[in-house]
This record gives C-alpha cells, structure tokens and sequence, in this order.
C-alpha cells in the first residue's frame, strides 16, 4: 500500500502510520553514533527498536472478539464461565492502601523508584487515542459512559468519589495501522492481524529522555548557536547558578500555576527529550541532572579537543550519556530488583552483540511488567536541608501536591532539598496486604481528565485495552507452573487474605490480569518482584542489551580505556557534580543514614575525559573547515569528514570534504536549502484535520477556528470554546445595545421632567411585577446604563425609584 493511502486511512480511522526507516546508510557519521530514531541499529531489521513502531508480542494477544474487543468489552462475555470484575472494584477490595498503612523499604532509598520511572520513560511511551479528533468519526470519551470507538470506560458506582458519572474516562492506546479494525482496508484478514499497538519512543537505552526519539524534537532541544555541542536551558530562571531545561514553546503550558503567584508570573511546564517529564517534581529533577550532565561533559570535551565540531562534541557526550543510562540501570538497578539468581538467570554476564535479538519493547513489559514500581512509591514526597532534617522552609508534600507543578522546583528551593529527599528517604516496600497508596488509586492527576483518576485501575484496563493474555499463561511462558485452583495459588501467593479475595473476583486464577497476579506474588530472595515480573523483566533488560549494536560493552563502541572510565562513574557522582550537595551515598540506591552513610563528593568516583583526548600530531591536521549554515560536519578521521544539515533542510553540494597536503580539497563548499514539508502529499506531516504551513527549517500544523492543535501537535481537535467569529458576533451585538442605550438615555435626559412606567410579565405563576421610575435632568448623571438586559428589568432597578 502506498504511503500516501496510508496517510488517508490514518487521518480517516485514527490510526497511527509506522515508521518506515530510510535505507540504512553507511556513513562514519550513523555508523558512528546510533540515529536519534533508533533505526538501523540493525542493519538487516532496521525497524526492531525503531520509535514509532509495534511492540512486540512474546505471546499473542487474546481480545474478545479475536481482532480488537478488549476484555471486559462485551458484559455477557464468560471467562471459564465468570464475567471480569470491574477494575475499579478491584482497586477497592484488593489494591488501595491508605496513605498511613504502607511499610517503608529497608534497602533502597526513594531514588530508586525514581530511576525506574525514568528508564522506563526512556524506553516505552504508548500513545492514547486522541480525543474530540476532527475527524469522519470518534466518540468523545469524556461524554460517553458505553463502549464505543475509542472509549474504554472505567465503570464505578454512583457514589464512588473519583466520579458522579457512573464512569471514569479511559482512551484506548491507539492502534498501529493495518492492525486490527483497519487490517481489512489493507488487505490484511483481521484475524490475522489483530489490533496492535505502538512504542513512541526508540526501545534501546540510550537517554532518548535527554535527547529525544525524533529528529525534531532533538532539534529543538540542542542549542545551535553553541559550538559546544549544549542542550538549550532555561533563560529566565537557574537554581543557584545551576541550569534549568527551557520552558516549552506553547504557551501558556497545561502546568498547574502557584495559587499564591500573579496571574502573569507563571512557570510554564519544562520542555523535556519526554513529554511525561512534568508529571510529577522529583521526574523533573531526574531531568534536569541530565541535561546539566550533558553540558558539563560537552564544555569539558570541547576543551580536550578545540578542533571537534558542534556537532562531532555534542555526538561524542550524547554517547557518554547514553553509556552511563546503561551502566546505571544493569549494575546498579537491576540486580537489586531481579535479584542475584533471576538476574544471572535472565540477564548474565555480557557475551556480545547478537544480531538476531529483537530489541524491541514487549507489549507485556510496557504494560504489565515494569509497572511493578508503581507499588513501591510512597505517598510523600521528601524536601530536607543540609543536614538531611526535614526542610524548615520547603516542609515535605503529598504526592498529588507535586503532579504538574513545575512552579514547586523554581519557587521552593531547587533540586538540591529534593535529591536529599529521595537520598534520604527510603521507598515503599511491595507487600500483598498494601499494594498501592491511594495518593495513587484516589489522587492521581491526568491533565487530560477534569477530575482525579486511580493508577491501579488504569494498568488494569490498559493490559485487558491491549488483550493482554492472563496470569496464568504468562507464568506457563515463563516455565513456571499453571495455579488452576485456590489451593495452588498458595504457591506463587502466600496471603490467604489476598488469595480469597482474587478467587472471589475472578472466579478462576486463568482470569487474574497479569499486572494484579505479579505484584501479588511472593518477592523473591534477594529482589523486588515475584518470579513470573523477574522473568518478563529479566528478559526484556537482557534483549535490550544484547540486541543493542551500540551498547556500551560492544568492542566497536568505546575504546577499552574509555569503557574502563565510564564504569567508574555512578548516579552518586552525577549528583555531586550537577547539584550542590557535597556528601551522597556511594550507592545512591541503597537506602544510608546520614552523616555515616555518606560520603565526600570528593571520594566518590568518577570518569576521567582524558580518555577521549585527540592527540594531533603535527602535520596531519588540515586545520577547522567553515562550517555551514544550519549544518554541520562530523570528522571520519583526521583526514575526512562528513557534511550534514539540520532537520528541516536538505545538503546540497559535495557530503564528503577530504584533507590533502595539510588543506582541505572541495572546490564549492555545500549548503543547506530548507525542506518544504508541506508538500510531501505522500506523507503528510500534518492530519487531514490541520492546515500545513511551511517555514524555515520546518512547518507548522494550523487549525481553523474553534479547533485547536491536540498534544502531537498535527490533529485539531475540539476546543470546547465558542468560535472567535461568534465571540465578535456577541461583541458586535453588544455595542449596539449600548449605543442604543446611550441614544435612548440623552433623549430621555433632553426634557426637564419625564416619567415612564414599564412592565414585565412574569414567569408563569409568579406574581405580576411592575416598575415605576422617574427620572429628572438632575439625576441623568447617576443613572446607570442597563448592562444586563437579560435580567428582570426590576433587579436591574433596584434603589433607583426616584
């Protein structure tokens, strides 16, 4: 099918196009550094990995109608003659914790969920459906309490306090093109292609968080003008000297505002590589390290080595940066949450990159597995001074008090009292009897939503909105036995307690939901999860680093003195050198009690760049070539580099520039023309809905009033606001009531002494009201113009009988 009838069915049917990479090329450049899209890490499947493309399936998916109906779709659908329990009730009988009852974590410190939040944004984003789409069709989810187009909801009762509804809203993740529904447009049997859904981001870890899956956004994110290779920051406030992320474009942002702050004195959200990096503070501060991380790797780089481009700097500190993502995250984290048997198990020592391990997200990895972490977050979040008490100026908040509220980092202390917070303070330990605070299951805030949302409910309905397969057949992929009764449960779920209560709801273990039976098992030695989570982790960590060409233990990647000063580094020194804290854990992830449990920044280790130093001998080098406008050039060797331009624009001219007799030969440099993207037809950027308008170096999307552009920045939808044109119309309208206010008013006032009576029908069965008034040339200038005209002519005359 042609890209352009692609284009036609997405803008029709919502859903979303897959990326198709470009034919791989062999430049040092992406042979170099991995592309921003993650495509072509594979030669032979440039796709696995790839943002914007299908997760994977280590299972098939089971819907209720064998294409796209996810489970608990149709109410008089038995699973082993049972109905599904509404998530909801789940939450309530089995899932909520009050804030009070939960038990804190006696290893690990509350930076450790943090990191698992963070990766787990670095390497899966699933896009929901768009709501109000200017579009053929689709329902609005917000209005609609049936299952209908793209809308899941979430039932409740009456009295529930989430909502008076009957109903939360809920969006299904949107589907991959030629999946499911749509298959049959693309010649595709439905049941051969069931409803598949999408990875936004690359799947590899590699910072996407800092640096973003698409080549616009990291276009937006770098600062051009440096030769340094920086990221932009914030111009308008720092934290003691020490860089914020720049505020997004769109403006004013969603972000709540400071209640106590003018109405024009606002923090606008951070514009992040990750579009969740707002959702909640101690996520910002993740952030915001770094980027501050990157910008002190760069000016140090560009010091060592003056003859490196924008471009070669910014390349060679983005794969520093990636490196120490994944030196974090399979020496420091992941062993501690699998344990030291599942983690040998699953993962193991590194034996080489293997070209035939798909890396790619699992479907059941986004949305069952990794969300482990969120039973371990509690319901404070921490703010302590220097001696790590709690801060007498910023006291400690509950979590829905931190959800979009990027105002509490700039206006309250900074990152530093934050990062003691989590250095601190221990997480919340997983237990069966409190699986999930209910800042979470009753707090929750969703911008998209008006009210409050529960976290455990959503996870619920999005594995069954994805068909995800139950408890039971995950365990049996796993190699671990099938609980068919309530007896056998005991096996895997040691609380008789929680046992019954899965039992009384499900019916039959088959028809557990796989999020809810693996935090429901027992933790095993050493880790944080059950056996079925450690083994769907396990794997995925394993494919993940196995399945990476770029990985840092590759051979082809650092030199073997580069690879030794990275596994020096730690999160512990990326605090100390991107904060003002001058003692960390030497293990941030292990929970310490200061001052004994800290240490000097000064003794904590860390890389050397000296390994990275270029060294030219005299004579080989032909000196900086000029760099061209809204480009630049990558060294190959010290003889021959290579030209490219920024997204946007496209190299004309000669792409290679080789050093000959200490100059470098090229008779006409190249240039970078811009790219008018609007006329690709072939494949729109913009949906059907929005108007294309190109400009230099890239294209906005323009909707039509009242429409407005939805978070992908391409789709108008409804903005609930009257158009601008009806707006005029009533302002039109009242001018002229006022004119002819004024007019009767000088007539009135033009005779010495006149008196009128008016009188106004009332409202079936009220009394009949009757105003007398009286108005002399002496009193025209206290009368007052009639402002209401839609009122009682009495309320508007009240104390004005003269």
């Amino acid at each position: 099918i042609s890209n352009e009838i692609l284009s036609i069915v997405a803008n029709i049917t919502g859903c979303v196009p897959l990326y198709n990479p470009p034919p791989c090329t062999n430049t040092c450049r992406d042979v170099k550094y991995r592309l921003i899209t993650g495509a072509c890490n594979n030669r032979n499947h440039p796709s696995w990995g790839a943002s914007n493309t299908v997760l994977s399936r280590w299972l098939p998916p089971q819907y209720e109608d064998g294409i796209s109906e996810p489970k608990g779709w149709n109410t008089d659908f038995l699973y082993n003659n049972f109905s599904l329990p509404p998530v909801r009730e789940i939450t309530n009988r089995i899932i909520h914790a009050t804030n009070t009852a939960g038990q804190e974590e006696s290893l690990y410190s509350h930076i450790i969920i943090e990191w698992g939040q963070y990766i787990d944004h670095d390497v899966a984003f699933t896009p929901q459906s768009v709501n109000k789409v200017k579009r053929i069709q689709g329902a609005d989810c917000h209005c609609t309490t049936t299952n209908q187009d793209s809308c899941f909801p979430i039932k409740i009762s009456t009295n529930d306090s989430l909502s008076q509804s009957g109903c939360v809203p809920f969006y299904r993740s949107l589907a991959a093109c030629g999946t499911g529904d749509q298959s049959a447009i693309f010649g595709i049997p439905s049941i051969t292609s069931p409803r598949e859904q999408i990875n936004a981001l690359t799947s590899f870890i590699d910072a996407s968080t800092v640096y973003g899956s698409t080549a616009s956004v990291e276009n937006k994110l770098r600062n051009h003008s440096s030769e340094e290779g920086l990221l932009k920051v914030n111009l308008q406030y720092s934290d003691h000297g020490r860089e914020y992320m720049p505020f997004v474009d769109d403006m004013p942002s969603p972000c709540i505002q400071d209640p106590n702050a003018a109405n024009d004195d606002r923090v606008e959200c951070f514009f992040a590589g990750e579009t969740r990096s707002n959702e909640v503070i101690t996520l910002v501060a993740m952030h915001t390290l770094w980027v501050r991380e990157h910008n002190r790797v760069a000016k140090s780089l560009k010091k060592l080595n003056p003859h490196w481009s924008s471009e070669t700097t910014y390349q060679e500190t983005r794969k520093i940066v990636g490196a120490l993502h994944q030196i974090i995250t399979i020496r420091d984290y992941i062993p501690k949450i699998l344990g030291p048997s599942a983690f040998q198990k699953y993962v193991g020592n590194y034996q080489g990159y293997n070209e035939n391990i798909n890396p790619s997200i699992s479907n059941i990895f986004s949305t069952a597995a990794f969300r482990f972490g969120h039973a371990t977050i509690p319901p404070l979040i921490h703010r302590l001074d220097s001696t790590y008490r709690e801060h007498p100026q910023y006291p400690s908040l509950l979590l829905h008090e931190v959800f979009f509220r990027p105002w509490r980092i700039i206006r309250e202390g900074g990152l530093d009292p934050l990062i003691r917070g989590l250095l601190g303070k221990p997480a919340k330990l997983q237990t069966q009897q409190e699986i999930m605070t209910e800042e979470l299951t009753e707090k929750l805030l969703v911008l998209s939503n008006n009210g409050s949302m529960d976290l455990a409910s959503l996870n619920l309905q999005r594995g069954r909105d994805h068909g995800l397969p139950g408890y039971n057949d995950w365990r049996e992929f796993c190699g671990l036995p099938r609980l068919n009764s309530s007896l056998d449960m005991h096996i895997a779920i040691s609380d008789e307690n929680i046992t019954r209560k899965m039992i009384a709801m499900y019916g039959h273990p088959d028809n557990i939901d796989v999020w809810l039976g693996g935090l429901a098992e027992d933790l095993i030695p050493g880790g944080r999860t059950g056996p079925l989570f450690a083994c769907l982790i396990g794997m995925q960590i394993g494919a993940l680093r196995d399945g990476d060409w770029f990985w840092y233990e590759n051979p082809n990647v650092f030199t073997p003195k580069q690879k030794q000063e990275l596994e020096k580094h730690s999160l512990s020194r990326v605090i100390c050198d991107n904060t003002g804290l001058t003692h960390t854990p030497p293990d941030s992830f292990l929970m310490a009690k200061y001052p004994e449990g800290f240490a000097s920044c000064d003794n904590i280790p860390g890389m050397s760049l000296e390994a990275w130093k270029e060294n030219l001998e005299e004579g080989e080098s032909c000196g900086r070539p000029k760099k061209i406008e809204n480009g630049d050039f990558v060294y190959c060797s010290q003889t021959l580099l290579i030209y490219f331009c920024y997204p946007g624009y496209r190299l004309e001219g000669p792409e290679k520039l080789s050093c000959q007799g200490n100059q470098w030969k090229t008779t006409q440099p190249p240039f970078c023309k811009d790219i008018d993207e609007c006329s690709n037809l072939s494949s729109p950027p913009c949906h059907s809905s929005a108007t294309c308008r190109n400009t230099l170096g890239s294209y906005k999307c323009i909707c039509t009033d009242p429409y407005e552009l939805a978070e992908d920045k391409r789709t108008c939808v409804d903005s609930g606001k009257l158009p601008r044109a009806s707006i005029a119309s009533i302002i039109l309208v009242a001018l002229l009531f006022l004119s002819w206010a004024a007019i009767c008013w000088f007539l009135v006032c033009r005779g010495r002494k006149i008196s009128f009576k008016t009188t106004a029908d009332s409202n079936p069965g009220d009394d009949l009201k009757k105003s007398s008034i009286k108005i002399d040339c002496s009193t025209c200038d206290r009368m007052s113009l009639p402002l209401y005209p839609s009122m009682p002519l009495e309320s508007q005359m009240v104390n004005s009988s003269i």
